[in-house]
């Protein structure tokens, strides 16, 4: 195996691990070698990703919009496994579509507790495991609505620039102690949060507005993932990544 994307031996969280991202987050890693720790509020969907993988892997009912089940997912992996190398904040959600004049304070409460108390909490306890160990590595799920204007989803968009915020801030807070922080902002895949909603019935007009003129597959933006988390990226800390078939380059 590639040294670069040899995983062996590490202990990786992630969120929202039933279905999208984190379902093939946790193929991938689990054939490189890495003992997972996996959350999600779906519990069956939760338990069929653990069964087909090849390594170890152990599964947490997980609401990320609650602080206790963020911190019960850390302990997790330090009772079963002895520590946390690499926590993936992936789990999130969307709301129906309005433009800001419609959105509602339920709306907004709903998108900042999932989006973005998910990732700051997530955070809070993976740092406090991490700087015991001074060694880790957090890849956050954000957005190109976190990077831009996020016409008709804006409180998704306002949630996802807060993700955004608060990586940069932690990068810079944590660079001496050896923990690195980085997110990742995807345009429009083809995974449940497209396909299930309101927006699999747009994947057409949806695809105009990238230059390869095509939504991205689900492992196309895992792949990069999985190679932000290698160990051999050692130097790169406190970035937000596009993955977005050239948006991001108009």
């Amino acid at each position: 195996m590639d040294p670069l994307l040899d995983f062996t031996g590490k202990v990786v969280l992630i969120t929202g691990a039933a279905s999208g991202f984190g379902a093939q987050l946790a193929e991938e890693f689990s054939k490189r070698g890495a003992k997972l720790v996996l959350g999600d509020i779906n519990e069956p969907g939760l338990e069929a990703v653990a069964s087909n993988l090849p390594g170890d892997a152990t599964t947490v009912l997980c609401d990320v919009s609650h602080e206790r089940d963020c911190q019960a997912m850390v302990e997790a992996a330090v009772e079963i496994y002895g520590r946390l190398d690499i926590a993936i904040n992936n789990a999130g959600g969307g709301h129906p579509m309005g433009s800001i004049h419609t959105l509602t304070e339920d709306i907004m409460d709903q998108q900042f507790a999932l989006n973005t108390k998910g990732v700051m909490f997530g955070m809070k306890h993976q740092i406090a495991q991490m700087l015991k160990q001074e060694d880790g590595t957090i890849l956050n799920v954000s957005s190109m609505a976190g990077l831009g204007a996020s016409p008709k989803i804006g409180a998704y968009g306002a949630a996802k620039h807060a993700v955004i915020g608060l990586t940069k801030t932690a990068a810079v807070e944590y660079a001496k102690k050896g923990i690195r922080v980085n997110a990742v902002c995807p345009f429009f895949a083809l995974t449940p949060l497209v396909t299930d909603s309101v927006l699999g019935e747009s994947q057409d007009f949806l695809k105009q507005g990238a230059p390869m003129k095509r939504l991205g597959e689900t492992e196309e933006i895992t792949n990069l993932m999985v190679m932000l988390c290698s160990p051999g990226n050692s130097y790169m800390t406190g970035q937000a990544i596009a993955i977005d078939g050239g948006v991001s380059a108009l």
